[in-house]
């Protein structure tokens, strides 16, 4: 496990949020929902690391773990390959790209595969939306109940790490990378894809959890929003 280059505190109680559970009664249950974070993406507009940005007590990347991990099991981070990471919970799988700057479905194929096989489904997002709203997370897997992937639509501009997929869909991905078509969308084509409008995330009405943070700025003022 990687270590940062300074001791980050961890807080393991989950935030206060009064969103539902997600394993509540017909949702979908702990066994078969996994999740995927994504961290190895450039981050030259922000100039630093976004894993190992601190915010709050702990990193973004920590953080956003934190969240998921109340909600699906198990986790799994997939990052660059000599990437630095901060600490992370026991139990928590880390993988690395296979090749690099490939763009989130190289990290999409690196989380798949490094699932669990009894798991079917994952929730994916990436490791810099510290506003993350766990009922957000949970709607997301129940609208992928029927599907091979939920993702969020607005305006006809998919958020693909901001979405559930299935294990079924690795060989697809693992096609496309290898015809160099590295945009989601032909992934979206080429499965059974439930594109959910915002409307329809009544947990999380002003999108919270898709304020993805490129710039210092957008640092800041997340950071200001949640009270840091």
């Amino acid at each position: 496990m990687a270590q940062a280059n300074r001791p980050v505190l961890w807080s393991p109680e989950p935030p206060s949020t009064g969103a539902p559970h997600a394993f509540a009664q017909g949702q979908p249950s702990r066994a078969t929902c996994g999740g995927i974070v994504l961290c190895g993406g450039r981050s030259s507009r922000m100039g630093t690391s976004k894993a190992l940005l601190p915010f709050g007590p702990e990193t973004m990347l920590q953080r956003v773990v934190r969240v998921l991990s109340g909600l699906v099991s198990p986790l799994v981070v997939a990052a660059a390959a000599d990437q630095e990471l901060p600490e992370l919970p026991d139990g928590v799988i880390v993988t690395r790209d296979e090749r690099p700057e490939r763009g989130p479905l190289e990290g999409l194929r690196a989380g798949l595969k490094a699932l669990p096989e009894h798991v079917d489904r994952a929730y994916v997002t990436s490791c810099d939306v510290p506003l993350l709203v766990p009922g957000f997370v949970t709607q997301m897997l129940d609208h992928s109940r029927d599907h091979d992937i939920a993702v969020m639509e607005i305006d006809g501009f998919p958020h693909p790490l901001s979405a559930v997929y299935r294990r079924s869909v690795l060989p697809h991905v693992e096609e496309l990378l290898a015809q160099d078509r590295l945009r989601p969308v032909f992934l979206f084509d080429a499965v059974r894809t439930r594109r959910v409008r915002p409307e329809e995330m009544t947990s999380d009405p002003d999108l919270r959890t898709l304020r993805n943070l490129n710039t210092p700025d957008d640092y800041q003022l997340a950071l200001r929003d949640a009270g840091f």
